[in-house]
C-alpha cells in the first residue's frame, strides 16, 4: 500500500529531476473515450501504440487499461510492454498521473489535485473521479511513497530544469478555474516546496487554441539546462505569433536559477491544422465540455515530444514543416536517436506524445 507523506519534498532534499535525465521507465493510458477519440477510439488507439513501441526500445512501457479493454490491449501491444488494469477517466496520464521527484537513487511521486482542467465550469469532461486516483495507483505499483500536493495542477503545466528553476504559464496556473483561492505568490510557494526549486519563470499563454488553459509543455521546454525550445511561427497574422513573442521576450530577459541567460531555440510550429469534416463524423455525442468540431484549429506543436533513455520522440504531422523540424531536434540532442511517430489521431483528441506519457526516473 502506498505511503502519503506528511513532509515536503525540498524539506527531504528531493527535486525533480530534468526530463532528459536518465529513466526507469514511461506510463502511458489507454485512450477510450468515444466522445473524444473517434471511431470507437481505434485510430487513437492505434497511435498510442506506436509510440509506446517506439518507446520501449529504449525504455520500459507500462500502459494503463481498463477492465473492458484489457484483453485488447494485450493483445495488440507487443510483449515487451507491461500492460495493467488501471481504470481512468481519460488517457492523459502526463496531467493525471504523478510527478515524480529523486534524491540520489530514491524516488517519491507527487500527487496533484485534478479537477479535469477547469472544474463542472470549464472542464474538459465529467466525471473524473478515476483520474483523481491514478497518481496513487501509479506510485503504489511502483513502490513509491507519495507527496499529497495542496494545489490543482496537472503535469503538463510545469516544465524544469532539474537544477532549481520551472517554467510555467500564467494562463494555466493563474488561472481562476484552478486555485482562485491561492495568489501567485502562494502559487510559487508550492511549487518551491514540491519541485524543490528556486526560479518560477512565468510565460503569459500557452499555444493558440490549447484546450488545457494552456499548458507550458505544448509551447516551450528545456532542451537542457539553460536551454530552451520554443513553438515559434513566421507568420504575423497568425494568433500564435504575439503569443511566442511575448514568451521569447520574456525568457530573453530572464535568468534561470543558476543566473544563467538562457539559449533559446525556435522551432516553426506545423500548419496550422484544422479538424476535417471526417475527423469530426466519428466522435460520439456527449454532454461534455468537449468540443471537436470541424474546422476548428487544432493546437499542433513539434515542442509536445517525449525524451526515452537515448532517443527524442517527436510528433509528426504529413506536414512539410516536419522534415526541419526532426532537423533541428537532430542538431539539439546529437547524442540520441530522434523519431518521428506520426500523432495526428493524438492532437485529434487535444494533446500530443508528452501528454500521453510520463516518465519514472532512475
Amino acid at each position: 500500500m502506498v505511503e502519503f507523506l506528511n513532509s515536503k519534498p525540498a524539506e527531504d532534499g528531493f527535486r525533480m529531476p530534468g526530463e532528459f535525465e536518465k529513466h526507469r521507465g514511461c506510463w502511458i493510458l489507454w485512450p477510450e473515450r468515444t466522445d473524444n477519440w473517434r471511431l470507437g477510439a481505434k485510430p487513437a488507439q492505434k497511435a498510442f501504440s506506436r509510440v509506446a513501441e517506439t518507446i520501449s526500445k529504449f525504455e520500459t512501457v507500462t500502459v494503463g487499461v481498463s477492465r473492458q479493454q484489457f484483453k485488447h490491449a494485450r493483445a495488440v501491444l507487443s510483449s515487451k510492454i507491461r500492460v495493467v488494469e488501471v481504470s481512468s477517466n481519460d488517457s492523459w496520464v502526463r496531467d493525471t498521473g504523478p510527478s515524480f521527484v529523486k534524491r540520489n537513487q530514491k524516488i517519491r511521486a507527487i500527487d496533484w489535485k485534478f479537477n479535469s482542467y477547469g472544474g463542472l465550469k470549464d472542464g474538459a469532461y465529467f466525471p473524473w473521479d478515476q483520474d483523481e486516483l491514478i497518481a496513487g495507483k501509479i506510485a503504489e505499483i511502483e513502490g513509491t511513497d507519495c507527496y499529497q500536493a495542496p494545489l490543482i495542477l496537472e503535469g503538463g503545466s510545469i516544465h524544469v530544469d532539474g537544477e532549481g528553476t520551472c517554467l510555467t504559464t500564467e494562463q494555466c496556473l493563474l488561472n481562476p478555474n484552478r486555485n482562485s483561492d491561492l495568489s501567485k505568490e502562494e502559487i510559487e510557494e508550492v511549487l518551491c516546496q514540491y519541485l524543490n526549486v528556486e526560479k518560477i519563470i512565468w510565460l503569459e499563454e500557452g499555444v493558440y487554441c490549447d484546450e488545457t488553459d494552456g499548458h507550458v509543455d505544448n509551447l516551450a521546454c528545456f532542451v537542457r539546462p539553460g536551454e530552451i525550445l520554443l513553438t515559434w511561427t513566421d507568420d504575423k497574422n497568425d494568433p500564435q505569433y504575439e503569443i511566442s513573442l511575448k514568451a521569447l521576450e520574456r525568457l530573453e530577459k530572464t535568468r534561470d536559477a543558476q543566473g544563467r541567460k538562457l539559449k533559446i531555440n525556435k522551432i516553426h510550429q506545423p500548419g496550422p491544422l484544422y479538424i476535417t469534416e471526417e475527423e469530426k463524423e466519428g466522435i460520439d455525442f456527449s454532454n461534455t465540455h468537449l468540443e471537436r468540431k470541424a474546422g476548428k484549429r487544432l493546437p499542433a506543436s513539434y515542442v509536445n515530444f517525449y525524451l526515452a533513455n537515448g532517443a527524442a520522440i517527436v510528433p509528426t504531422f504529413s506536414d512539410p514543416r516536419d522534415k526541419p523540424g526532426l532537423e533541428l531536434f537532430r542538431k539539439l540532442y546529437p547524442e540520441r536517436e530522434i523519431i518521428g511517430v506520426p500523432s495526428r489521431e493524438i492532437i485529434l483528441g487535444g494533446g500530443n506524445i508528452h501528454c500521453i506519457t510520463q516518465q519514472v526516473p532512475l
